[in-house]
């Protein structure tokens, strides 16, 4: 069976997969999940503890077998084609695969010559890599040296020796500082920009909000919202309009004036009040306006579109991914 033209197709097909525990907790597994990726974009798949998303990727990846259902990869079937799919696949784990003892240009030749390439061509191919993603200048320094954001530079340039048609990426940021989050998500963006499609899991909403063209988001085995994440969060529908306070005596008085206008539960966390709103414009006047002739000044008020960790919380009845 050939593998079809993913210029323009559906790179990854996901129908009805369930995959049950023995001995595992209620929901636990997949229940029924069902994915479509296109090819060069990027897909965050997110949810809770036990919601899935691992077995979901080992499946994709083959490293786990279904109970049932049907999954391909550029066309390939996962449960009968596995070695096609193993050849267009790469995967980054959660824990970095690179040996710290080499620098970055011996583990990417090391890599490359593990997938068949000559000498030669290893090198060459480890060279292209380390230019691609900002590692030349560090290239002869054994990787033990190289910040936690180098090092998942490295982890990705690694997965792509070969070029894999489908990425899957595991928490690509989990225990990077801010820098080095900023480095990994450049990557990312420049895999897509040449062609790579990625499966994104992440327990950062913020991640998959700045990375992901569509979101899935899992719970219990299945996914209950799938959408860019400006759908997802047009779902919640309110916007919602922010003040924070200088006085916290102040806090009753404005949750008198704000009530008449929230379409639903304003939420309060300390000086902050969150107050959801149908009529941005006219909320934001009516609330100013109010605020004025109580002699109420806050430190801040703004308006913004329901954020990530909000449409999440509706959907799942959770916290955020962890």
């Amino acid at each position: 069976m050939q593998g079809v033209d993913v210029t323009a197709e559906r790179v990854i097909v996901a129908n009805d997969v369930r995959k049950n525990y023995a001995g595992g907790v209620e929901g636990a597994g997949l229940n029924g999940f069902d994915l479509e990726v296109t090819a060069g974009t990027v897909v965050g798949l997110l949810g809770p503890n036990g919601a899935g998303k691992t077995t979901a990727v080992r499946i994709l990846a083959t490293l786990l077998r279904m109970d049932s259902g049907q999954v391909t990869i550029a066309g390939y079937d996962v449960g009968r084609q596995a070695r096609e799919v193993r050849s267009r696949i790469g995967l980054v784990g959660q824990l970095a695969a690179v040996d710290e003892i080499l620098t970055g240009r011996q583990n990417l030749v090391m890599f490359a010559r593990l997938n068949h390439l000559s000498h030669p061509a290893a090198v060459r191919r480890a060279d292209e890599l380390l230019e691609r993603f900002s590692l030349a200048s560090a290239a002869d320094q054994p990787a033990a040296k190289y910040s936690g954001g180098m090092r998942r530079r490295l982890d990705l340039a690694a997965s792509l020796v070969v070029a894999p048609a489908v990425l899957f990426v595991d928490e690509p940021t989990t225990g990077l500082d801010p820098a080095g989050r900023l480095e990994v998500w450049g990557a990312v963006r420049d895999l897509v920009a040449g062609g790579t499609t990625v499966l994104l899991t992440t327990q950062y909403l913020e991640e998959a909000d700045q990375l992901a063209d569509r979101i899935s988001m899992l719970k219990e085995g299945k996914v209950v919202a799938e959408g860019t994440p400006d759908s997802l969060k047009a779902q919640l529908g309110a916007d919602w309009l922010d003040l924070v306070l200088t006085d916290p005596a102040d806090l009753p008085r404005v949750l008198s004036l704000v009530e008449r206008l929230a379409d639903g539960e304003v939420r309060v966390d300390e000086l902050r009040v969150s107050i959801p709103v149908k009529d941005r414009t006219r909320a934001l006047v009516e609330v100013a306006t109010s605020l004025h002739e109580a002699k109420i000044e806050p430190e801040d008020i703004t308006l913004r579109r329901p954020t990530l960790d909000e449409v999440f919380l509706h959907l799942t009845g959770t916290g955020v991914p962890a």
